[in-house]
């Protein structure tokens, strides 16, 4: 019985439009049309779209070099569409709010209204009105995988916002693809209405339109047009039963939708448990390590019940949220006596989450996060220690934070190279962290850091030197053999490593917006060379951080300048290890003790540093 109201109701669904398409997978590459505002750069453009400038210009042959782009003009940049929670295909992407941004803004002009500000609003719990400059907001644009049942011949496709003066006819003679055929793609929709997203046929690197993989539509719907098949009595019959099963209608759809999602997530987690069990101990009832052994590794790990981790973040309330990232939120609580980091993740991050639920399993050190435990029901958690401090970003460049004193900043550096040596050096396998950066290194009470955030690791197996791989990392952070190859080593970390120097120095962020001599974006580690470069052998002292005013030794400033350009080396072989650099960050440290004592008598860092 209930088969033959399935097929009925699924019928007349169909039939009327009511249900949204659902996805089982996405593609690995879609593009965006970004209609180039006044006085962007490409530099700039790469940022918000998590991509580099020779990858956009790999799709857009009329850019004639990286500083040429013409405002009022389109370019499209590639990006892979995701199965999103199994309801839509998209890419979440993540954007850091800075001063005076809103929805509005970020939506129309960021991101060229490929979102809009309803999206935004329902995909943060940020209040519209109070947007925390240095956080981090989700961004998703919606993209297609193609669709077998209209044609085989397009399977790329561009997201593209129609603006005024576009008209269906108009973006067929862009695309030179038939005005019937992308109305297809686009049922329904009035391409001159000057509002809204549509779904276009687009060329690939080689100029030419890829056809659609063998198979089903790459979203996984099998769903045909629906006038076929049906004769006109059923229709009829259809539509006369409209009135009295609306209701029954609404009904079974949140039964069926409920139903089915369970089914998904019971399967999901079940495969999950199993390759946990595979990889990772597991001690299900057993309370976490003494809250007075803090520092010390556990040997296993704790597997929490949804029950409880919503029960001590009130129901992971906005209240107790304390960071958003690109693959969730993280929500402070104590969990038996102990202080913890929650994240919470969706489900599509199952990868991330299992790298770094693997990583930290297994590795344990003094300057890296501790994991205590996880959940794989509902969504995905980690449970991390709570390092009370908050991350380097934001003593850097947080108007509510004290100022950093060098000698603080100099054991930040350290703990943090000490963190990264034991992963690259005294671990097997070998793991390569691949999102190094100051907002993921975190700092404690004492002043001391712990490299956090292991989502985006990579084990490197004993013999390979480099392994391409897919982009992935923030840029500003990646070197030039990873940016534009996708070579992966440990010297990835290395030069991520060195740019974070560069910010201990100068406060500055790794991507500087607003170069002084061409006022467009620049990584932090090109403008030390620029003002290296000069003449006069002072001109370093006008990047130190002038917060710190003169409260700094040079020697040491020039040390860690030095060794900053050691990282950042174009060749990698040209940079140390991170043994090196650990070596290198201990013999100058000394020269920096007898710095900052009004901050070490205010913080009682002196006898924490030396009792380490």
């Amino acid at each position: 019985m209930e088969k033959k109201i399935e097929f009925l109701f699924t019928v007349l669904i169909i039939y009327l439009g009511l249900v949204e398409s659902t996805c089982k997978k996405g593609c690995d590459l879609a593009l965006a049309s970004y209609y180039i505002y006044p006085g962007a750069t490409l530099l700039d453009i790469a940022i918000k779209l998590h991509t580099t400038p020779p990858n956009i210009m790999n799709y857009n042959p009329q850019i004639p070099n990286e500083n040429s782009i013409d405002s009022g003009s389109r370019i499209n940049i590639p990006f892979s569409c995701d199965c999103i929670n199994g309801d839509y295909l998209g890419h979440s992407f993540s954007y850091q709010i800075e001063s005076g941004d809103t929805y509005i803004s970020i939506a129309g002009t960021d991101y060229a209204n490929l979102t809009s500000v309803d999206r935004l609003k329902s995909s943060n719990d940020y209040p519209s009105t109070n947007l925390p400059v240095g956080r981090d907001v989700n961004v998703p644009v919606n993209c297609s995988c193609g669709d077998s049942s209209v044609s085989k011949e397009y399977g790329l496709f561009v997201t593209y916002p129609l603006r005024v003066g576009d008209s269906l006819n108009s973006i067929a003679r862009q695309t030179n693809v038939s005005a019937s055929l992308l109305q297809q793609y686009n049922p329904g929709v009035n391409f001159g209405a000057g509002n809204g997203i549509v779904f276009i046929p687009g060329r690939d690197r080689n100029g030419k339109y890829p056809p659609l993989s063998s198979g089903s539509s790459p979203n996984g719907s099998s769903r045909k047009p629906t006038s076929r098949g049906i004769s006109p009595g059923v229709i009829v019959g259809i539509c006369m039963a409209i009135g009295v099963s609306v209701s029954l209608v609404s009904w079974y759809l949140v039964y069926i939708r409920r139903k089915k999602k369970k089914e998904a997530l019971l399967s999901n987690q079940s495969e999950l448990k199993s390759r946990l069990a595979e990889d990772v101990p597991v001690q299900p009832e057993a309370v976490t390590s003494n809250p007075k052994h803090l520092g010390v590794a556990v040997d296993k790990l704790v597997e929490f019940s949804y029950e409880e981790l919503a029960n001590v973040t009130d129901n992971f309330s906005l209240a107790n949220k304390i960071g958003q990232g690109g693959f969730g939120a993280v929500y402070y609580g104590e969990l038996r006596g102990e202080k913890a980091a929650i994240k919470k993740m969706d489900m599509q991050a199952t990868r991330e989450f299992l790298a770094e639920l693997k990583v930290l399993a297994h590795v344990h050190h003094l300057n890296l996060v501790r994991l205590i435990g996880y959940c794989v029901e509902g969504s995905l958690f980690l449970v991390y220690e709570y390092i009370e401090n908050g991350n380097l970003s934001q003593h850097l460049r947080g108007s509510e934070r004290a100022v950093l004193p060098w000698h603080a900043r100099v054991q930040i550096a350290l703990d943090s190279a000490r963190g990264l040596e034991y992963i690259h050096e005294h671990t097997v396998p070998v793991y390569i962290h691949r999102d190094i950066k100051s907002p993921n290194i975190l700092i404690d009470n004492n002043f001391h850091a712990k490299v956090a955030d292991f989502g985006l690791t990579k084990l490197l197996e004993v013999g390979n030197a480099s392994l391409p791989t897919r982009l992935v990392g923030t840029f500003g952070y990646m070197p030039p053999e990873y940016a534009q190859l996708g070579d992966v080593s440990p010297k990835v970390d290395v030069y991520a490593f060195g740019v974070v120097l560069f910010e201990l120095i100068s406060g500055k962020e790794a991507v500087v917006k607003e170069n002084r001599s061409t006022l467009q974006p620049q990584g932090l580690a090109a403008l030390f060379e620029e003002v290296l470069s000069e003449s006069d052998p002072n001109s370093i002292c006008k990047l130190v951080d002038p917060r710190l005013g003169e409260d700094y030794p040079l020697d040491s400033v020039l040390k860690m300048v030095e060794l900053a350009r050691s990282c950042t080396q174009e060749n990698p072989e040209n940079r140390p290890s991170m043994r090196s650099v650990v070596v290198a960050l201990m013999s100058f440290t000394s020269t920096t003790r007898n710095w900052d004592i009004g901050f070490l008598d205010e913080h009682s860092l002196g006898s924490r540093v030396s009792g380490r």
